[in-house]
């Protein structure tokens, strides 16, 4: 399999650096263009015709002629194609999901507004930030309820939605969120962020200097 022929169109976001965290953790070789979203590089024609959104991230699999936009899907794509950080039954695979929407209807929304209403805006909104943080800590001890039970979110074994959380999740000192209550979801956060991948796909996402 020519696995060069994979193209990930990316930023440094969280939802960026998953699929950069994924394509590391699968040994995968991949070529990636960082998208300047302060230029509005997302919203160009070339990139709208990729995703019509205009969001990242985007990733082509030009072998199998295959465009894919929304990080959980691209995820999900990743581990059926190559048979890795998924679940080893039907049944794994719908708690990996499951866990994938949480992320993406309720962390990812909430987490993004309380970025947003800290550094997005020049006015200061304080229900707003008192509403988002106070959801912001709820969704947290989710997680911790879960990861005082097992090693990871979806069982024993580290998976995509693993990396899904954890792009998130690790921006609570940028979020001013007081990580006291949840020490499992502070080992889980240190354990994860000591993973070689991690680190490679954390780095590959910055934008060149």
């Amino acid at each position: 399999m020519k696995t060069a022929s994979l193209h990930l169109y990316t930023a440094d976001t969280p939802n960026g650096q998953k699929i950069s965290i994924a394509l590391e953790e699968l040994g995968l070789d991949y070529r990636q263009t960082n998208v300047d979203l302060n230029k509005g590089e997302q919203k160009a024609p070339d990139f709208l015709a990729l995703n019509p959104n205009g969001k990242i991230p985007v990733f082509v699999d030009e072998q199998e002629q295959v465009t894919l936009f929304e990080s959980a899907v691209i995820l999900t794509y990743l581990t059926n194609r190559y048979g890795e950080l998924g679940g080893q039954s039907a049944a794994e695979n719908l708690l990996i999901q499951q866990w994938l929407c949480f992320q993406i209807a309720s962390v990812g929304p909430m987490l993004g507004q309380l970025w947003w209403f800290r550094h997005g805006t020049t006015t200061r909104n304080e229900q707003a930030l008192e509403r988002y943080r106070r959801e912001s800590l709820r969704l947290y001890g989710v997680v911790e309820s879960e990861l005082v039970k097992r090693g990871y979110i979806a069982g024993e074994r580290y998976t995509i939605a693993d990396i899904a959380l954890f792009t998130w999740l690790r921006t609570h000192e940028e979020l001013d969120l007081d990580m006291s209550p949840f020490p499992a979801v502070q080992a889980w956060l240190e354990k994860i962020a000591k993973r070689p991948a991690v680190q490679r796909g954390l780095a590959k996402s910055r934008p060149e200097v």
